[in-house]
C-alpha cells in the first residue's frame, strides 16, 4: 500500500480518491493478510456509500430549493414592475391549510422574506433581488458541485469494488496453487 507520507489525492471538495490495485502483491503481505486488505476495502466502500447517501439528500434539498428561490425572485420582479405603475395588485394568501384571504397590495417599496427558523426580514426590492440572486447563484453552484461529487463517488465505489474482486480472486488463485503444490508432493 502507499506509504502514509504520500499525499492522498482528493477531489476539489476533499473526497479521497480510491487507489486502483494494479498488483495485488503490493497490497497483500505478511503484515497485511488478504482478510485485512479486504476488510479495509469494504470499509472504504461503506464510507463512500455513506457519503453518497448524504449527497443524494443534499441534491434533493437543492433541487427543491432552487425553484422556490426562482419563484420568489420572479415575484419580487413582478412587484417591482407593478410599483412603477401605481396599480394595486390583488392576490390570495394562505391563512391556514385550507383557508385563504384576498389582499390588495398597494404601492410599497419593500418585501418581507423568510430567512428560515421562523425569521422574516423586510428588504427593499433592490436588496431582495440582490439577496435572492446571490442565494440562487450559490444554490446552483452547490448543486453542480454535489452532482460532480456524486459522479466522483460512483467512480470510487466502482474502483473499490473492482479492487475487492481482484484481491479476492488473487487469494483464490494463491490458495489453489498452494493446494495443488501440497497435492503433488
Amino acid at each position: 500500500m502507499a506509504s502514509s507520507t504520500d499525499k492522498m489525492e482528493t477531489n476539489p471538495r476533499g473526497i479521497p480518491r480510491s487507489p486502483f490495485v494494479e498488483r495485488v502483491e503490493d497490497y497483500v503481505s505478511e503484515a497485511e493478510p488478504v482478510e485485512v486488505v479486504l476488510k479495509k476495502f469494504q470499509e472504504a466502500v461503506s464510507k463512500y456509500k455513506f457519503m453518497e447517501v448524504n449527497l443524494l439528500q443534499r441534491r434533493k434539498v437543492l433541487e427543491e430549493k432552487i425553484p422556490e428561490i426562482e419563484k420568489t425572485l420572479a415575484m419580487v420582479g413582478f412587484l417591482t414592475e407593478k410599483q412603477a405603475t401605481d396599480e394595486p395588485v390583488y392576490t390570495d394568501f394562505e391563512l391556514n391549510d385550507t383557508l385563504y384571504a384576498q389582499a390588495k397590495l398597494e404601492a410599497t417599496n419593500s418585501v418581507y422574506l423568510w430567512l428560515g427558523a421562523n425569521v422574516m426580514l423586510e428588504y427593499t426590492f433592490e436588496e431582495a433581488t440582490d439577496l435572492l440572486g446571490s442565494k440562487l447563484q450559490t444554490a446552483k453552484s452547490s448543486l453542480r458541485n454535489t452532482i460532480e461529487d456524486l459522479e466522483f463517488l460512483r467512480d470510487q465505489i466502482t474502483t473499490m469494488e473492482v479492487n475487492t474482486a481482484r484481491v479476492y480472486n488473487w487469494d483464490v488463485k494463491q490458495r489453489r496453487l498452494v493446494r495443488q503444490a501440497t497435492e503433488s508432493s
